[in-house]
C-alpha cells in the first residue's frame, strides 16, 4: 500500500479550515501522520500569512483518484476552481508524493518541485519523514532541509495540529 504525503495550505479563515481538512483526510484515510503548523508569509502576492503543514498517510488509491479526492475536499473548503497559483486561499491539498512513484501526467507531478523549492513544504515534510528519500535525487529530505538556503526564511514553527 502506497504512502503518500499531501502539502496543506490556507491563509483565509486557517484557524477553521485547517482542521476541518484534517477531518476529512482522516474520513478518506484513517490515520495520519501530522507535521506541525508552520506560518509562513504568502510568495508572490501580498496578504495575511499562511499557514502549512503536510500530512502522511496511506491508501490503496490510484494517485489520480487521491488528488481528484483532494480537490473536492478544496471545493468544500469554498475553493474555486479559477483560483491563480500565488493568491490567498481557503484551503491548497497537493498530492506531493505517492510510494516512490514519478508522475508526470498534466496537472499531477509526482513528487511536486514545491518540496526542494519551498521551505513551506520542505521543513514540515523533513519533521515527519527525516529519512525517507526523494524518489528522484534519492536524498533524504532531513539532508534536504539542512542544505536548504534558509537566508531569507520567512516561516516559524507554531506547534503541533490539532484536527
Amino acid at each position: 500500500m502506497p504512502t503518500g504525503f499531501i502539502s496543506i495550505g490556507s491563509n483565509i479563515d486557517k484557524e477553521i479550515h485547517v482542521p476541518s481538512s484534517l477531518q476529512a483526510l482522516r474520513a478518506l484515510f484513517g490515520e495520519l501522520v501530522i507535521s506541525s503548523i508552520y506560518e509562513s508569509a504568502p510568495m508572490g502576492f501580498v496578504g495575511d500569512s499562511f499557514y502549512n503543514l503536510v500530512v502522511q498517510f496511506d491508501s490503496e488509491l490510484p494517485a489520480k483518484e487521491v488528488a481528484k479526492q483532494l480537490r473536492q475536499i478544496e471545493l468544500d473548503h469554498g475553493r474555486s476552481r479559477d483560483s491563480q497559483k500565488f493568491s490567498a486561499r481557503t484551503l491548497d491539498l497537493d498530492l506531493i508524493l505517492y510510494g516512490d512513484e514519478i508522475i508526470r501526467d498534466g496537472r499531477l507531478q509526482i513528487p511536486r518541485d514545491e518540496i526542494e523549492r519551498y521551505a513551506f513544504v520542505l521543513e514540515p515534510l523533513a519533521e515527519i519523514a527525516p529519512q525517507r528519500l526523494h524518489p528522484i535525487s534519492k536524498i533524504s529530505y532531513e539532508k534536504l532541509w539542512q542544505d536548504f538556503d534558509k537566508q531569507d526564511l520567512q516561516q516559524t514553527r507554531l506547534g503541533p495540529a490539532t484536527p
